[in-house]
């Protein structure tokens, strides 16, 4: 018989022989609590433990690829952004280059010199100071056209 269903069973009958002034016995209210006594206990039961399993070589490379996937996923996405952003630089620089190819170029070289990096919290923080660059570029640019708009307002009236 499954252990919950013969404690309340015994739960029941014991439960059904008692008068209605008796008192409950500490050994039934335990059984109808069945709850953790102590912080500990508690934490026991229901917080998940991390498992150290000891993986093999194959497992731990798997592992390290699917890593690498994702974050050679979110390189990509971050270079096609850059990529995107610089559609809205087409003025030239002092050398008559447009901004749009310099961004390009630099992005380029700067993924480059990061492509063999292996170790996760560099390639972390690159990759987020890669986002940061690029929205401040882009809020920058907003800012300015925003700024640009209100004078051309400005002067119209």
């Amino acid at each position: 018989m499954n252990p919950k269903l013969r404690k309340w069973r015994n739960f029941s009958i014991l439960w059904s022989t008692a008068k209605p002034n008796d008192a409950v016995p500490v050994s039934v209210s335990r059984a109808l609590h069945n709850g953790p006594d102590t912080v500990e206990e508690l934490l026991d039961r229901h917080v998940v433990k991390e498992e150290k399993k000891s993986l093999d070589d194959d497992e731990e490379e798997l592992l390290a690829r699917r890593r690498l996937t994702s974050t050679r996923r979110e390189a990509l996405g971050l270079y096609r952004d850059i990529l995107r952003a610089t559609r809205f630089f087409p003025w030239p620089d002092q050398r008559g280059v447009p901004w749009r190819d310099v961004l390009r170029e630099n992005a380029r070289r700067e993924f480059e010199e990061a492509r063999f990096e292996r170790d996760p919290e560099v390639v972390t923080r690159l990759l987020i100071g890669g986002r940061d660059a690029v929205e401040a570029a882009l809020e920058k640019l907003a800012e300015k056209h925003r700024r640009q708009m209100e004078k051309d307002r400005g002067d119209g009236r």
